[in-house]
């Protein structure tokens, strides 16, 4: 299984509660797929740089989880077609230690 990085904008006015329940929908399509979701983080509303699809805001979410390969295009396909998902990119995990090292000491202080 390889590790890997997901990015999410949600669409403010299609879902509610800042999208926890889409995140708890996308855990459990990976978990579905043999999966293991290990980091579900919301990053906040933010408001774009230019307008995507007439919307000027949207909520961002970023996953760490690992999966078979072949289970990244259904995935993708899964949300391609869903109106409350602005944009995503699906990418293979490569922080190095010395990172991630670090994170967690800010994540401490």
């Amino acid at each position: 299984m390889k590790k890997y990085e997901a990015v999410y904008i949600l669409d403010v006015r299609k879902v509610e509660d800042d999208g926890k329940a889409w995140a708890a929908e996308f855990a459990k399509l990976v978990e579905g797929f043999g999966g293991n979701v290990e980091e579900n983080v919301f990053m906040g509303r933010k408001q774009f740089a230019r307008e995507i699809n007439k919307r000027k805001v949207g909520s961002y979410y970023n996953f760490v989880f690992t999966v078979e390969a072949e289970k990244i295009k259904p995935i993708i396909e899964t949300y391609a077609l869903d109106e409350r998902v602005i944009r995503e990119m699906i990418m293979i995990y490569d922080r190095p230690e010395v990172l991630e090292a670090k994170a967690e000491e800010a994540a401490a202080e």
